[in-house]
């Protein structure tokens, strides 16, 4: 079975077949050349895998053989998704506070007002693609404003997002250019808050870079800065889209949650787990031989944990391709499990219960324009190209 080969469109079927046939299975993997990788697909295998500390997110536990992910400068390399403990725990305690409970509490009322402003742009009725007039632009602004980033700065984000997580085969180089183009943006943006600090987390982390070198590099400066802009946005905007589209697609379950707002807050649950922003955990390279579900992988080779698979495990969750808003869907693992479980995962639950809510208050009529709207053709991400939609205020 190849990552490569899995349908865009539909890639359960393939995570089923997996599952079915064995809990681990060494496929070629994502990225040029195919490099041969570990994926896990169980959820009880990969639920564990998430949190054991065996398995390093450093790439120097790698043999060099297999999959690394993105190859990025030192100045963005330096980030969460590379690093174990200490340095880790270390960062993470950094940023943490900008994303608990008080503060995503705090911007609950921006939010809500950001997404009013989005829907109020639409008009009262027509036909309108929400992904880049609604599920985009919500989360961008709000990350950008946490982190501080100018207005007239947003605009190529979702360019440069897009070559990276989903890249174009008809454009080999765009990847690359991507990269560039960020890493400017981020010194750049770096440099002028040093000149101009301000009421932002940015600014917070250049003051601590400042005033104690030794608790935070330039590198992880400039890598946190990068991380914090594209995982908040990159996660949300597949949440939220994915969301949308799920409810359309089961009226159903959308009457219910008309009928009774409460569910909400759970029904983001189970939309998470049902269509998670993930298919795959960032990739893991094992410090000693490990044991994965009877399987033996060596010290050194990459290991992809299947998120997508584990959250549609009949094992743990019942009749799990069905969506049910009512379900339990606590412990599913659309945003991680351990100690790199999602910095942003407060934030990004409260951004998409908010955007729905603010979409089905304003638009009682609201409908699928097309049957088969368009997934991203990534191995990685599972995210909507877009999402046509007819809608009516009354």
């Amino acid at each position: 079975m190849n990552l490569q080969g899995e349908s865009v469109d539909d890639p359960h079927a393939t995570n089923r077949q997996l599952r079915d046939a064995a809990p681990v299975h060494r496929v070629p993997g994502p990225g040029p050349g195919g490099r041969p990788v570990w994926l896990v697909t169980r959820y009880d295998d990969v639920r564990a895998a998430l949190a054991d500390p065996r398995l390093s997110l450093d790439k120097k536990s790698s043999t060099g053989g297999g999959y690394q992910g993105f190859s990025l400068p030192p100045a963005l390399d330096a980030n969460l998704l590379n690093m174990d403990p200490p340095d880790h725990t270390r960062l993470r305690g950094l940023v943490g506070r900008a994303f608990g409970p008080r503060r995503v509490a705090e911007l609950r009322a921006p939010v809500r007002r950001t997404a009013d402003r989005l829907l109020d742009a639409l008009g009262p009725d027509g036909t309108a693609d929400l992904i880049p007039a609604y599920a985009a632009p919500l989360p961008i602004t709000v990350i950008c404003e946490l982190l501080g980033v100018p207005e007239e700065r947003r605009t190529d984000f979702r360019a440069w997002t897009d070559a990276l997580v989903a890249p174009d085969p008809a454009r080999p180089g765009a990847a690359k250019e991507a990269v560039g183009a960020m890493l400017a943006f981020f010194v750049e943006l770096v440099a002028h808050k040093r000149r101009h600090p301000a009421d932002d987390l940015l600014s917070d982390l250049i003051a601590v870079r400042d005033t104690d070198g030794d608790r935070l590099s330039e590198d992880e400066l400039v890598s946190l800065a990068f991380l914090i802009l594209i995982a908040g946005y990159e996660n949300t905007v597949q949440l939220i889209g994915n969301a949308v589209h799920s409810l359309l697609s089961h009226p159903e379950q959308l009457a219910r949650l008309r009928r009774d707002p409460s569910k909400l807050p759970a029904a983001v649950e189970e939309l998470a787990r049902h269509e998670g922003p993930a298919l795959v955990a960032i990739r893991r390279f094992p410090t000693t031989d490990v044991s994965i579900g009877g399987t033996t992988v060596p010290a050194g080779e990459t290991v992809l944990l299947s998120l997508a698979a584990a959250n549609r495990d009949p094992a743990r969750f019942d009749r799990p391709d069905l969506l049910d808003i009512d379900r339990d869907a606590s412990g599913h693992l659309a945003l991680g499990h351990g100690i790199h479980y999602c910095l942003g995962a407060p934030l990004a639950r409260a951004e998409t219960e908010i955007a729905l809510a603010a979409l089905l208050d304003r638009f009682p009529e609201l409908h699928l324009a097309a049957p088969h709207p368009r997934w991203r053709p990534s191995t990685r991400a599972r995210g909507l190209v877009e999402l046509p939609v007819s809608y009516r205020t009354t």
